[in-house]
């Protein structure tokens, strides 16, 4: 119903804005950057986060009318607008929320293994020292933006391929030194991600996004690649467990 103000911290220009439900979300636009990849990679790695019990802001989607901003002075921000038109995505907003400092917020090696583990699942390549795309609120740890996760839908490469690769990315993350216990982390998360659950995440993704031009593949066929990328890259977790039990090795 507003836009309040544009978060110019990130290249992809996300603002925050309030919704017709009263609640302020921090807004993230199709017309951005990577497009609508960035709002499935944002949906699913962040539901993912969810089901595996890790704090995540709620997400929601968001219909922009071609009315949204208009008062808006600033010409990019206005073109952002026009082409982001239709069904976008929203976060809620964390009023009072600090970013995350490891140098000052403790994480505990159980926490920290599962963020690890989670994002050599999604590949997501965003949280390092240099930006921890991570939280405090309310005294607790809170995951933001994986906009960054399951690049491999933008490399056109073979994703079979892609599912099975360690992420050698993970040598960059933040809390990796903290991460001690990624193997019973794995046990448990590959128990906890069935592939219900994970079909169920998929489902949540819109025909419109899928539809979008940047896809050559229908929506049904689209979500089985997505749904079939994760079951495989979890039936061979191994893996990615092993590349950064050897990464931390070589950090400690």
């Amino acid at each position: 119903m507003r836009y309040v103000t544009p978060l110019r911290e990130g290249g992809s220009l996300p603002a925050i804005v309030e919704a017709d439900d009263e609640f302020l979300y921090v807004l993230k636009f199709r017309g951005a950057g990577q497009g609508v990849k960035a709002l499935i990679a944002e949906l699913i790695a962040g539901e993912i986060a969810r089901t595996l019990g890790l704090r995540v802001p709620e997400i929601v989607f968001a219909t922009l009318d071609s009315a949204f901003g208009r008062s808006e002075p600033d010409e990019e921000i206005q073109d952002l607008l026009r082409t982001s038109e239709g069904l976008n995505l929203g976060l809620h907003y964390l009023s009072g929320a600090i970013t995350f400092d490891a140098l000052i917020n403790p994480v505990d090696a159980r926490l920290a293994s599962q963020i690890v583990w989670l994002d050599c699942f999604v590949t997501n390549v965003d949280r390092t020292p240099r930006n921890t795309n991570m939280l405090i609120w309310h005294k607790e740890l809170w995951l933001i933006d994986h906009g960054a996760s399951l690049y491999f839908h933008h490399s056109g490469q073979n994703w079979e391929e892609q599912a099975r690769r360690p992420f050698g990315p993970i040598k960059d993350h933040v809390l990796l030194p903290r991460a001690t216990e990624l193997e019973a982390v794995d046990a448990e998360f590959r128990q906890i991600l069935t592939p219900e659950r994970i079909a169920a995440i998929v489902a949540l993704i819109p025909d419109e996004w899928l539809a979008d031009e940047s896809f050559a593949e229908s929506p049904s066929e689209q979500r089985q690649i997505y749904r079939q990328f994760l079951e495989t890259r979890l039936a061979t977790s191994e893996l990615f467990v092993k590349e950064a039990q050897y990464a931390r090795k070589a950090l400690v």
